[in-house]
């Protein structure tokens, strides 16, 4: 061959070997990853009760379509934060973790700025609800994705039939739900149900009524987080876990509340033991499942009466997904963030999840049912919970759990409870070095 020749063969298999390593073909690098058929396995650390089966049925199809299998390492609730935190301070956190989302959550539990990677540049980003993607945002930057049904708020479930044999109308007040339930309790059914063991769900009570405590005093979200007013201040809070006392005291709770759970929930509505129950609105498709002879129609809607209470509350935060900075396949964890965002998937996870109705993102078909438009259009008006709004609270929760259960066994008042959160909201917000707090 001579030189000439020599010269144009070496050229020719530069460029094919720069053509080669360039473009976006199946089994080609970018950013030290393959963009096509992958072989990798993304690690994924939740809590039990945050992955639902149909989100694993597009785990598989993700799968077969890039070669990357999700590695997914669900850890019983009560253990899963420690669990997370140590592997975090470790420096050994997993290719994707969940968490809950809101902006002192995602600072003080998950140190987002050094632990998650900023995923505000993402398309997704575009369809989600604001309110979602603001609880999920610190310092301008996108570090989560929530895929929730965060309009499935608890509201208070109860028996048609009970309701209508004792002559009994959607209470409006905290002084009508007091006289319902002496009714009802005077029939011989117990008025509500409450999963006190489970540690959390008791806390509602006093935290999704908190557009009301807002309205009541005007301003109080925005002076709690600019630290001008205390939770021990607000008479409206004082009020409410006052009622919630009473309304433990006069038995309306039943005999069993603090060993009852959230996975009794459903058999007791549906033995007809309970009259209501402070609940997800999905749980009314498990008692008709639970009990064949009562129908969806059966059972109605309505919000929180404490302290008077006439917001529909919502929560736009929920468990969400954080990539790892950390993590040795940040290109691939993105993806899979992404496939799951898209229309058809998302699609796919409402229709297959029985405890959706319908996901934060825009879109998609509903699975509203009667009962719940009728009690969207009831609650016109609307309003963020307290804990997705004020800072330090939802970091907190199980804390303000154990001091409202010391309330209910006189063992607390209920002016503590609120200077304990006061005071732990303090020590997060030092922690954090908030300036509303450095005076």
């Amino acid at each position: 061959m001579n030189r000439k020749a020599l010269t144009m063969t070496v050229l020719l298999l530069a460029i094919a070997l720069v053509t080669g390593c360039g473009g976006n073909g199946p089994g080609n690098e970018q950013n030290g990853e393959t963009t096509g058929k992958q072989n990798i396995t993304l690690t994924y650390l939740a809590s039990q009760g945050w992955i639902y089966n149909a989100e694993m049925e597009l785990a598989k199809k993700f799968e077969e379509q890039t070669g990357i299998k999700i590695d997914y390492q669900i850890i019983p609730a009560d253990q899963y934060f420690n669990v997370l935190k140590t592997k975090l301070n470790a420096k050994e956190g997993p290719d994707i973790f969940g968490g809950q989302s809101g902006k002192s959550e995602i600072s003080l539990n998950y140190n987002v700025k050094e632990n998650a990677v900023d995923l505000s540049d993402q398309e997704w980003t575009k369809r989600i609800d604001p309110l979602s993607l603001e609880t999920a945002t610190l310092d301008g930057k996108v570090y989560a994705q929530t895929i929730w049904d965060t309009g499935n708020s608890f509201v208070m479930v109860y028996n048609k039939k009970i309701f209508a044999e004792l002559g009994l109308t959607v209470p409006k007040t905290y002084e009508e739900l007091k006289q319902a339930s002496l009714k009802i309790k005077e029939s011989g059914v117990t008025p509500i149900y409450e999963p006190i063991a489970d540690g959390w769900h008791h806390v509602m009570w006093l935290a999704e009524p908190g557009p009301r405590y807002d309205e009541l005093t005007p301003g109080l979200y925005d002076d709690l987080n600019a630290n001008k007013k205390k939770f021990a201040d607000d008479p409206s809070m004082l009020n409410a876990l006052t009622q919630l006392k009473e309304i433990y005291d006069l038995g309306f709770f039943g005999d069993n509340t603090f060993s009852d759970t959230g996975a009794g929930t459903t058999n007791k509505l549906a033995s007809g033991e309970f009259a209501m129950a402070l609940s997800a609105q999905s749980i009314v498709g498990d008692v008709v499942k639970a009990n064949p002879e009562m129908k969806e129609e059966d059972f109605g809607y309505f919000v929180l009466p404490i302290a008077d209470n006439q917001f529909y509350y919502i929560n736009p935060g929920g468990p969400s997904k954080f990539v790892y900075s950390q993590g040795k396949h940040l290109e691939a964890a993105k993806q899979y963030l992404d496939f799951l965002a898209q229309p058809e998937n998302l699609q796919y996870l409402l229709d297959n999840t029985k405890e959706f109705t319908n996901l934060n993102f825009t879109g998609l078909t509903d699975k509203y049912t009667d009962a719940q438009k009728d009690m969207f259009a009831a609650y016109p008006k609307k309003g963020t919970d307290i804990q997705n709004v004020v800072s330090y609270v939802n970091a907190q929760w199980m804390d303000i759990g154990k001091d409202i259960s010391a309330m209910l066994a006189n063992s607390m008042e209920p002016a503590d409870i609120l200077k304990n959160i006061d005071k732990r909201r303090a020590e997060m917000a030092k922690v954090a070095k908030d300036p509303a707090w450095s005076e």
